[in-house]
Order: C-alpha cells, then structure tokens, then sequence
C-alpha cells in the first residue's frame, strides 16, 4: 500500500472558490481509476488550523497502480489545469508499512 498525499494553495482572486470547485471536479474524477484503494479531498474547515486550501489524501494498492495513476489521461488533465491555477504544491508518498 502508498499513501498519497498533495497540498495545494491558490493566489486569492475573485474566482479562487471557482478554482477550487473545478479542482476537485477534476481530481474526483480520478478516484475510480484502477488501483485506488481511498480518494479524499479535503478543504480547510472553519474555526481549524489549515496552512493549504485543498488536501488530496489517497491510498493506492502499490507504488505501480501509483504509476499509472500519474500518467493516466484524467490525472494529466487535472494537473495541468492545477499548474495554471496553483500557487504552490506539496506532496509525499510513503509506504505506511515502512514508517
């Protein structure tokens, strides 16, 4: 199993909300491709510390299907559209079972 886990900020505009919503439109597209054991995105909550304005959370069943999700033509039309609108990204992945 990999954990996979992306954080990303937007610069604030009028249309930051509308940026965001497409992202996630985007994103959970490609929560049913193959591989996908769990798909989470998660925005900041009111009256909680958040430092990003949307969290992908998901678990993949091994670092292949991890592969494949990357280059898979949904997760390329997410991301290209996410390196228009982002301001900055963080991400890691890890092996739970090795932590």
């Amino acid at each position: 199993m990999i954990k996979h886990i992306v954080a990303w900020t937007f610069a604030d505009a009028p249309d930051k909300p509308a940026r965001v919503d497409r992202v996630v439109e985007l994103l959970t597209a490609c929560s049913g491709l193959p591989g996908v054991e769990s798909f989470a995105l998660v925005r900041p909550q009111d009256g909680l510390e958040a430092s990003f304005d949307l969290l992908l959370e998901s678990t993949f069943t091994d670092a292949d299907a991890l592969a494949a999700y990357v280059v898979h033509p949904l997760h390329k039309a997410a991301g290209a559209y996410i390196a228009e609108v982002r301001e900055a990204r963080w991400a890691m992945d890890f092996d739970p079972d090795a932590v």
